[in-house]
């Protein structure tokens, strides 16, 4: 398990529209995985939140690590999410950013008293993740995340 330090980048993602064929491409050009994948849903997320309320939406991710940094690609799949307003605004492109901090609960309640607010959070296994209303600013979404353990990926590529 790698560690960060407190407020360190740990990953970068896109919001694809084809999960296997973003992961083939960034295999084939720039070797990048493999890629572990997951199906995030509101039966697999706990405290599954979206703009306030129970989110509904599930979306395929996959995760691969280059160096220090984890790469990221979110396929949304069902429901609506921040990824769908993401893919529906900019198409296929970077979405967000993500800094590790050890209380994700804490930073996301420091960020908003300075006017960015949680969009969307939930918890898959032990990660926490917060997205924080960021992009009027910074032009990407921020993620707060808390590096929890989670289980093996459903499958990987390639196999």
């Amino acid at each position: 398990m790698r560690k960060f330090e407190e407020g360190a980048t740990m990953q970068v993602a896109t919001i694809v529209r084809d999960l296997d064929a973003a992961m083939k491409r960034h295999w084939e050009v720039f070797k990048i995985g493999p890629w572990d994948i997951w199906d995030f849903n509101p039966q697999s997320v706990q405290d599954y939140m979206y703009r306030g309320k129970p989110a509904t939406h599930s979306c395929l991710i996959g995760c691969a690590w280059s160096g220090d940094t984890q790469i990221e690609l979110i396929q949304p799949t069902g429901g609506y999410s921040i990824y769908d307003e993401h893919l529906e605004k900019h198409g296929e492109s970077l979405h967000h950013i993500k800094l590790f901090y050890a209380d994700t609960r804490k930073a996301a309640a420091d960020f908003e008293a300075q006017g960015y607010p949680v969009i969307q959070s939930g918890r898959f296994d032990e990660d926490e993740h917060y997205y924080l209303d960021t992009e009027k600013d910074f032009g990407y979404i921020l993620e707060l995340g808390n590096a929890g353990k989670i289980r093996p990926g459903e499958r990987r590529y390639p196999a």
